[in-house]
């Protein structure tokens, strides 16, 4: 997310605080690096649900209910639906994204993955899915 829409520190900090969490800069720096870089470390789901709430914040504005509290765990289905609403998508536009990475998925497919769990439709979102929609994400929101 950093790289598809050039945050920089300050702005991806601003992030994590909107969503709830106060993080640090040495701290961001550990979970930008690259896995098996020696400061490497994983950014914990609750760490990243909050950068996620963060970014909806910052594109939606704050809801009525206040700060929603982070998630503990995120799915591969969470952290694509987040980024749905931050980016205000409809399946249309996913589906376009989708294809910028040839992914091809139908609206049915594409609906399977926002549903509850407990849906009879609910389908899992696989990393390959996922991996997809964010390297779409790039060619469409970084055209150079």
């Amino acid at each position: 997310m950093r790289y598809v829409f050039d945050f920089s520190d300050p702005m991806m900090l601003s992030l994590f605080k909107l969503g709830g969490y106060e993080g640090s800069k040495a701290e961001l720096i550990t979970w930008l690096a690259r896995e098996g870089e020696a400061n490497f470390v994983l950014c914990e789901d609750v760490n990243l649900a909050s950068f996620l709430n963060g970014l909806i914040i910052k594109n939606r504005g704050p809801s009525d209910d206040g700060t929603p509290e982070p998630e503990t765990f995120l799915s591969n289905n969470s952290v694509f639906r987040k980024l749905k609403i931050a980016l205000s998508l409809q399946a249309d536009e996913i589906i376009l994204i989708l294809k910028l990475s040839e992914f091809t998925m139908s609206k049915h497919e594409l609906s399977a993955l926002f549903r509850r769990p407990d849906h009879k439709n609910y389908r899992q979102c696989l990393d390959q899915v996922l991996r997809n929609f964010l390297d779409g994400m790039e060619k469409h929101y970084r055209k150079n």
